[in-house]
């Protein structure tokens, strides 16, 4: 087994994206972001848990003035796949009535959770929204909207790290691994 080969919960991970290449691209992100809203106060959003490493190196990277908020989510549990049902743990604090609302998110994967967001914040009249993911399973998203600022398309594998996690284990990895099944690479 290769030294970069992490096993966890009894599966085993190798490496895919390493942190260098998150962080060039993290601000590469942050550049066009802070481009888009020159002269405005937008509101990021980030939906816990897995975007609090991404979101908080990008927010690190935003010039523009800015507020920040949390919206928490279940729709995974313990489990590699979505259970397919959306629940909010945790709502806003502020008011998008009127504003710029930037939503940052881990990865979209089925679609089901960010399609979840954007109708409650649609309900609350804002004056545009923006979603921005580190990560777009594309072939697998069912979404009828764009994704505005995508970090990198990834196949349908299951990734670990740098927030996402297994059944709340590995957000601290620095890079992104992926799941092998037995007997690939």
């Amino acid at each position: 087994m290769p030294d970069d080969t992490i096993i966890v919960n009894g599966d085993r991970f190798v490496p895919f994206i390493p942190e260098e290449q998150i962080q060039k691209r993290v601000k590469e992100l942050a550049a066009g972001i802070n481009n888009d809203y020159k002269g405005k106060v937008p509101i990021f959003i980030g939906i816990l848990n897995g975007s609090f490493i991404f979101f908080s190196d990008l927010i690190r990277e935003i010039s523009v003035d800015c507020e920040v908020d949390f919206f928490k989510l279940s729709s995974y549990g313990d489990a590699k796949i979505s259970s397919g049902q959306v629940r909010l743990l945790k709502d806003l604090n502020c008011q998008v009535s009127g504003r710029d609302i930037v939503v940052v998110e881990d990865i979209i994967d089925s679609g089901l959770s960010i399609a979840f967001i954007k109708n409650l914040i649609m309900k609350e009249n804002p004056s545009s929204l923006r979603f921005v993911t580190l990560l777009l399973k594309k072939g697998v998203a069912k979404l009828d909207f764009p994704i505005d600022y995508v970090g990198f398309e990834i196949p349908p594998d299951f990734v670990i790290g740098y927030g996402l996690d297994y059944a709340q284990k590995v957000r601290n990895l620095r890079s992104i691994y992926k799941l092998v099944a037995d007997g690939n690479n």
